[in-house]
């Protein structure tokens, strides 16, 4: 006597198999994708930026040109006329180099005295202007924060309890806090800068200050808990994740 729970399972249809290999499909295809268009696009905006200010003698098109001996113009009975064989290039990325180059060349001479005494005299007629002033003051402490300290990182993944008591959440700790914040705590210890992102989207968050008691560092490196941040959980760090067993050295 059978049941049905001696039947064999069944085999995944053709439309269940074609269903799972479109889906891995996209799972494989749309990192890749999203990160070439997204650099392609990135390319074209600066591009079509900086490629307004090149002079026309340097842009790829009068180069490859003038190499083969056209003109852009051409009299026809005295009147100048776009020459129709003309070869117009468009090549991507032009902009972006040029960007580099001149990015480079631009701090080569900053480092410079004479490039500092340049710096001082145009910040000094800056801040005379008083909406200009304002502007390029908030610029100008963005750039230093961002790019100037690019090389600091944050310490490393931190477990705090937020938003209250019993509600667990990952942070990175930034630094100690210093200063007046750390002054005027009311707390026996020292004062940790902890900055707690969001999901899926950690480059927005808080920066909040604990004890150093309430902070609890983790083995994981800033990156794996990053990847757990960003899959809103889905992707423990290897190794990690207490649900699997673990790893054979």
């Amino acid at each position: 006597m059978t049941t049905p729970f001696d039947q064999e399972p069944r085999r995944p249809g053709l439309l269940a198999g074609l269903r799972a290999s479109f889906l891995t499909g996209i799972v494989v295809i749309a990192p890749v994708g999203l990160t070439v268009w997204l650099i392609w696009t990135v390319i074209g905006w600066v591009d079509g930026f900086v490629l307004p200010f090149v002079p026309d003698a340097y842009k790829p098109d009068a180069i490859i040109n003038q190499l083969m001996g056209n003109s852009r113009f051409i009299d026809s009975r005295g009147e100048r006329v776009p020459n129709p064989d003309w070869i117009v290039v468009n090549i991507r990325g032009v902009g972006v180099v040029f960007f580099l180059l001149f990015t480079v060349m631009t701090g080569w001479i900053a480092k410079g005295l004479i490039g500092r005494s340049m710096i001082r005299f145009a910040e000094s007629l800056v801040e005379r202007t008083p909406v200009i002033r304002s502007i390029y003051s908030g610029i100008k402490q963005i750039a230093e924060t961002v790019f100037a300290q690019s090389e600091r990182s944050f310490e490393k993944a931190c477990l705090i309890q937020y938003p209250r008591k019993g509600i667990w959440a990952i942070g990175f700790i930034s630094t100690q806090a210093k200063g007046e914040v750390s002054d005027r705590a009311d707390t026996a210890g020292d004062l940790m800068s902890v900055f707690v992102p969001t999901t899926p989207n950690p480059t927005s968050g808080f920066l909040l200050f604990f004890p150093r008691e309430d902070v609890i560092e983790l083995d994981m490196s800033v990156e794996d808990a990053a990847k757990l941040v960003i899959s809103a959980g889905l992707v423990y760090p290897n190794g990690k994740d207490p649900t699997q067993p673990p790893e054979e050295a």
